[in-house]
């Protein structure tokens, strides 16, 4: 139970990530995918890489640079353009629907207008999840220069979209839906310079 701890990943550039472990039984046809982060990174950096041996970007959410977020179904992306943050947390929320193709991205509890992303795709099941690092290749292939520095916490995988007051329930850490992945309950192994701390604020 990670509640109110966080990763710290300390070192730049580094090598550092933390594999997560679920066991999906089968395709997504939708998921939303919630974090929080907190960096003062202004190059590349990938938070959440899902990756399956058919497709290393199956799931990704990676920051291009402060103003930008670009989320990855499938191989393929949509940019979300956001106010550069001001040296806080950023809670991001991003979700998709396959017979819509819809995707939704919500930062900091408010949505942002959807954008159309891979319909009729299937995310395939058998996954490496990592945090902190961006998967060149199934659990590996890594540029450095795309890591995480800063601390991640309330990290979330749900096989369903959620509804808006879900996604607000997030930003505001109430109580939520049975997740595949969940931040109370998550099955990890750090590797490398990833330091388990207490938050220091709210």
């Amino acid at each position: 139970d990670l509640y109110r701890k966080v990763f710290v990943f300390r070192k730049d550039p580094s090598d550092a990530y933390v594999v997560l472990r679920t066991k999906l039984e089968r395709p997504l046809q939708n998921f939303t995918l919630c974090l929080r982060s907190y960096t003062d990174l202004t190059r590349p950096h990938s938070l959440f890489s899902y990756a399956t041996k058919a497709q290393d970007n199956e799931i990704l959410l990676f920051k291009p640079k402060p103003s930008e977020y670009r989320f990855y179904v499938g191989g393929k992306f949509v940019t979300f353009r956001v106010p550069e943050g001001r040296g806080d947390w950023e809670h991001v929320c991003a979700s998709w629907e396959s017979a819509t193709g819809i995707a939704e991205f919500w930062l900091n509890g408010k949505p942002w207008p959807r954008k159309g992303l891979q319909r009729g795709y299937a995310v395939g099941a058998e996954a490496a999840i990592l945090l902190g690092q961006e998967q060149d290749a199934f659990g590996g292939g890594f540029d450095v220069y795309n890591s995480f520095l800063g601390e991640l916490a309330d990290v979330y995988l749900w096989d369903a979209g959620l509804s808006p007051d879900k996604m607000r329930a997030a930003y505001q850490s109430l109580r939520l839906p049975p997740a595949v992945l969940a931040w109370k309950s998550l099955s990890y192994e750090a590797k490398g310079d990833v330091v388990v701390k207490p938050r220091l604020r709210e």
